[in-house]
Formats: C-alpha cells, structure tokens, sequence
C-alpha cells in the first residue's frame, strides 16, 4: 500500500496503513455520478458524516466529497488520538502517586513512549471503520474521494466528475494556522495535526498556548517525563474558563512539572542547532528556553479555499463561512455545518448542527442552531466541563444570577477517591431555581456535566435536582448538593418562623 502525501501519515507501520485503508483507500474508485443529487456533502468530518448519513438514512440521494480523510480532525488529529494519550498519562500519573493509597511501586519505573504511541496508532486504527469510506457507502451515501469545487449554480465538480444538486452543504472545518511570532516562520514546530506522529518523547518541549489543546497536551507530556514550557499570552490558562476553575487546573499543572509562563511578551523563536530558542518576557522576568520540539495550539484557519464559493455567492471571511441562524449561506441553497462556520469548535457540536442542517435543507424546517445548548470539556487533570453562561457573560447580557458551588472537598466519593480538588458551580437566574449555566471541575467533570445539560434543555431546575436521589457514594453527589444548597436559600426567617410555630404548637396539642 502506498504512503498517502499532504500530509504523510507517520510512521508508516501496520496501524497508520490500516488507519488509511478505511479513510482513504488507495484502490478507490469513485462511483458514476446520480443524475441529481438531494444533497451533496463536501467535508467528511463529523459535520458532513452526520449531515450525509442522516440524509441517506431518510430517503434522500446523497454525495460526500472527502479530499483527505474520512473521519476528519476528530478521528485522525483531534479527539480520538489525544484522548488516547491523555489515558496513558493518567496511569503514569496514578503509578507515581501509588504510594498515597498504600500501594509500593518499584523505584525506577519508566514510561515507554513509543509504546504509548503506538498504542495510540492501534486504537485510532481500531476505531477508523466507524468512519470508512467503506461504511459509508454501504449505508447508501455515494464517496467521492477528492477536491470538492462548486462550477454552477446547482453543481459541484471532483475528480473530473459534475454532480447536480437541489441543496448542497460546506463541512470542510479549519486546520492548524501559524500565528504571527517573529521567527516561526524560520524553526521546525508541532501543530495537532503532526505531534501524533512522534515517536521518541522530546527530552524539552515548548508549547505555545494555554488552551484546551495546550494545556492536555502540556500536563501529558510531562507525566510522560517532558521538561515543559507552557507559553500564554494572557494571564494563567485556559482564558475563556471560570477563573477559579483554571486556577485549581493550573496548580495542578505546576504540581506535575509544567514550567507555566503566562502573561507572556514579546515572544521571540529562533533556530538552534539543539532545536529551538524561545525568548519571552513573563511577569517580570526574562526567559531563555531551549526546546527540542516546539508545539504550537494557538490559531485556526477555516478551510474555504479552493471551493468555488464565489461561484455560488456564498460568503466568507477569515473566520469562516458566514451563515443565518438556520445554516443556511447568502445562497439558500447551500448550507454549512461544523468548524468552517461554528465558535463552538467541537465534535459534538457539529454533529448536532448537522442534524440542524438536514431538518432546514430537506425538509424546509426552521430549527435555529442559536437553540443548541453546547456543553464542552478540557480533558486535563482535574478535567473542567461547563455548559451556558458564565456569570460575568450573564451580568453583560443583563441577567442577574444566583450562584451556588459545591466542593468537592465535602462529598464523601471525593475524599475517599483522594480527588478533592473541585466543585459543582451552578449559575441560576436570580430569585429562581432556573439554571442558566454551570462549571464543574472534577477528575470526569466531562461526564457529569451532562446531567446538568440535560436539566438546562428539559427546563429542570435546581429544585429538581435537589430532590432527585443519586446513589451512595459517588461525587455526582456534588450535583445535587448544589440543589440542596438552592433549597435552603427558600427557607427564608419568615417561613423558618412560621414552620417552628407550627411544629412548637404539635407538640402543645398531641
């Protein structure tokens, strides 16, 4: 089988080959084009997966044009391999801290990072068929492997091929971009989509941005036994999180060995003969870091280049295409979904866009993607989950807030799990039990946080999950003592009062 190019998928080993058989066969042949199409999908990523096999599933004539990968970011360079390697840091992590739960590990214990990696190739290859060119057409969507470009008004070209369309949809996500440092143009660096490439653990790694990406990134690498220099250019990590949630992820961090330069000025790279220099200013103090390898996670371009959009009168800009609140572009017939249109840069935030996308374009519905209540998650240690809004957006849009925070300090499953760092904070509208957004930090804040996503979209408030009974001893407990919390704000002195007359009165009378 032949090495893919643009990029090449590295190492070349039985995985990564078993990995591009289902998501870009080199034998493939694509079909001969239906007379017209229902709806033509260019991007095969989660966004165009879930828009095509949705559509064919229901009837419609379907196309999919994919000129990389089936299964996009999330499946090759997102989701499925970071979170592979996330899980193998976690056990390193937890052999190092054996001792505090009485367990004697042997001095000298290491990690095997190719090990680690190839596990990592193995698993994404295992779960590539779920996204195969393949599969997907057995499920009745016809694959075009290759560039995608609109030629009409009702037509799209690939591979030499024309398809004819009644509604067509852009799903072509966004990819790694450089930002403006001075010298990166000139030094080898990481970006998501090759660091799952590397084989050998780099002895020093630099890492530019203290986001999600970033930050997973930065605290694996140095469970693994990385020297980590993390570099953001505001103040702490994660920006856009709850301050008192990053703060908990950011010590912890410290703790695991990551080297945390933020407020960072006047960041400088330049090539080394050892690798790379990175010079920055942080609070006050001037560093000079040698790197071996340099990751970038900052910046992201949407892929719309080469499309033909100006073809059909859809527009765009440096962040996108643009869409209404259905999905739909300037030119009615063609929607978007995913990454090439969305804030919310998500797996599971394109999928439900998707479902969106099918209701408005083959069956004329309004369903609104501004409905959408997106919950997301850093999948760091602790890991932080949030879903709505935070207080200081709530205030700026003019809606006051009460605000209740469980820690984890107090639940019993925390303290016997040895993972008290954490809460439960929930934001409601003030004088009500109506949730309007919540934060939880927790060693799996990204599964709890479903249940108060479930709550917010069946309009449950607190009061409800403060009288739903959870089982005995788990820190999802956390949750509803944040009802519990609610519920004593009712007990005002008025009613107090009115109460303990009462129960002085029975005991009068009986």
């Amino acid at each position: 089988m032949s090495q893919p190019t643009q990029p090449p998928v590295l190492p070349w080993d039985a995985h990564n080959q078993k990995l591009v058989s289902n998501v870009h066969p080199s034998d493939w042949k694509n079909p001969t084009p239906a007379p017209r199409y229902n709806l033509v999908v260019i991007g095969g990523g989660t966004a165009g997966l879930v828009s095509a096999v949705g559509a064919a599933g229901l009837g419609a004539k379907v196309a999919l044009i994919e000129k990389h990968f089936m299964g996009g970011d999330c499946l090759n360079v997102g989701c499925v391999p970071s979170k592979a390697i996330i899980r193998a840091a976690r056990a390193a992590a937890a052999v190092r801290e054996a001792a505090e739960f009485g367990v004697n590990v042997p001095t000298g214990t290491t990690v095997d990072f190719g090990k680690v990696m190839e596990r990592m190739r193995r698993l994404r290859a295992d779960i590539s068929p779920h996204d195969s060119a393949k599969r997907f057409s057995e499920l009745g969507v016809d694959i075009f492997l290759g560039a995608g470009k609109f030629t009409g008004p009702d037509t799209i070209e690939v591979g030499g091929q024309t398809l004819r369309f009644a509604k067509a949809v852009i799903a072509t996500g966004a990819r790694a971009a450089a930002p403006p440092i001075p010298g990166l143009k000139d030094v080898p660096y990481l970006t998501n989509e090759t660091l799952f490439s590397l084989t050998e653990l780099p002895k020093r790694l630099g890492i530019i941005g203290a986001g999600p990406i970033g930050c997973e990134m930065a605290q694996s690498f140095a469970r693994f036994g990385s020297e980590v220099y993390l570099v953001e250019a505001e103040h702490g990590i994660l920006p856009r999180e709850d301050r008192g949630a990053a703060e908990i992820v950011l010590e912890r961090m410290q703790s695991d060995g990551v080297k945390i330069l933020c407020c960072g000025k006047d960041l400088k790279l330049a090539k080394d003969p050892n690798g790379v220099r990175m010079k920055v200013g942080s609070h006050g103090k001037d560093y000079d870091v040698l790197v071996d390898q340099l990751l970038v996670a900052v910046g992201r371009a949407p892929n719309v280049e080469g499309l033909g959009l100006e073809t059909v009168g859809v527009e765009f800009d440096k962040k996108g295409v643009k869409v209404n609140d259905r999905l739909q572009t300037a030119n009615r017939r063609v929607f978007a979904c995913g990454d090439i249109c969305s804030p919310y840069q998500f797996t599971h935030a394109a999928d439900f866009m998707a479902r969106i996308v099918i209701q408005n374009a083959l069956f004329k519905g309004r369903a609104k993607a501004s409905s959408l209540i997106i919950p997301w998650a850093t999948y760091t240690s602790p890991e932080i989950a949030h879903v709505g809004l935070y207080e200081k957006e709530a205030r700026e849009i003019g809606i006051e807030v009460d605000t209740f925070t469980q820690e984890l300090s107090k639940v019993d499953r925390a303290i016997l799990d040895g993972e008290t760092e954490g809460f439960v904070r929930v934001h409601v509208r003030k004088g009500t039990d109506k949730i309007v957004g919540a934060t939880v930090v927790a060693t799996h804040a990204g599964e709890l946080i479903g249940e108060l996503t479930l709550a917010m979209k069946g309009k449950l408030g607190l009061k409800t999950i403060g009288g739903t009974i959870h089982p005995y001893p788990t820190q999802a407990e956390a949750i509803r003592k944040t009802g519990d919390l609610y519920n004593r704000t009712r007990l005002t002195p008025f009613v107090k009062n009115l109460m303990n007359r009462w129960i002085a009165w029975q005991r009068r009378h009986h």
